[in-house]
């Protein structure tokens, strides 16, 4: 079985692939002092818990943009798994695809995944949006070659802004707005609806802007625990894999080590 593990800036996302397959997944709250040994006393428990040997785990593969983790869960694949583990970008796992942009090493992690896991499960011309602590729009061509993106604020960032920098408005809970009305009747309603349609609007226009420069039919791929939500009020997907990222984690790993 290979194990993968995404570190993104909010969340470390586990995940264990049989085959082509994710067999678990598991997230925890990204850390960078957590150790090897707390790492390993969480997992193995869940692994337990999923009746999964600990030997049935023969590659590890990772990616991260928070560097301090990176010593940790190499000591974690090494001490508890016996594995010289994988990270996506170096070494054996290099990127195999054209990046085409000013500083292509500027590139993190998480996008270059995203762009080798939709072009290998989607392909064509496609603009990726994912949505994490920060939204990132990438636009890769039909050979999968990374032509650049764009980067915003996540829309949970933005919310974080607003509160913290005034005194009486609440703290919300982002949801889709139970009408499409954009007048709001309430202090709650009104912030939602700015937050919500708003990042809606700047969302649904950067991609437009994304088509044009193309200037040919693309595809819209979307990732990222909010994804299904924007879709209920916007047609401007074409699909959504919440797992985009991890996956690209796979078929990097089967790439550099053919099970």
């Amino acid at each position: 079985m290979l194990l993968a593990a995404d570190v993104g800036n909010t969340n470390v996302v586990f995940a264990l692939f049989e085959g082509t397959d994710i067999r678990a997944r598991w997230r925890i709250a990204t850390d960078g002092r957590r150790t090897g040994d707390e790492y390993a006393v969480w997992l193995l428990q869940l692994l337990a818990i999923e009746g999964i040997e600990r030997s049935a785990i023969t590659r590890i593969i990772f990616s991260s943009v928070v560097p301090r983790a990176d010593h940790n869960l190499t000591v974690l694949a090494k001490k508890y798994f016996g594995i010289d583990p994988l990270f996506a970008g170096q070494g054996a796992a290099a990127w195999d695809f054209e990046i085409d942009v000013d500083q292509p090493h500027t590139l993190g992690a998480d996008r270059a995944l995203n762009c080798i896991a939709a072009h290998e499960l989607v392909g064509g011309d496609m603009i990726v949006v994912d949505f994490g602590t920060a939204t990132k729009f990438e636009a890769v061509d039909f050979n999968g070659a990374y032509k650049g993106g764009i980067i915003a604020p996540g829309i949970n960032l933005s919310l974080d802004a607003l509160v913290g920098k005034t005194a009486k408005l609440p703290r919300i809970a982002i949801r889709a707005p139970e009408t499409d009305s954009v007048i709001g009747r309430n202090t709650e309603d009104q912030m939602l609806i700015g937050v919500f349609w708003g990042y809606v609007a700047m969302m649904e226009g950067l991609i437009e802007k994304m088509r044009a420069e193309f200037g040919r039919p693309v595809k819209v791929v979307a990732t990222g625990g909010l994804a299904i939500l924007f879709d209920k009020k916007t047609d401007i997907f074409d699909v959504i894999d919440a797992d985009l990222t991890i996956r690209g984690l796979q078929i990097l790993a089967d790439r550099a080590q053919p099970e």
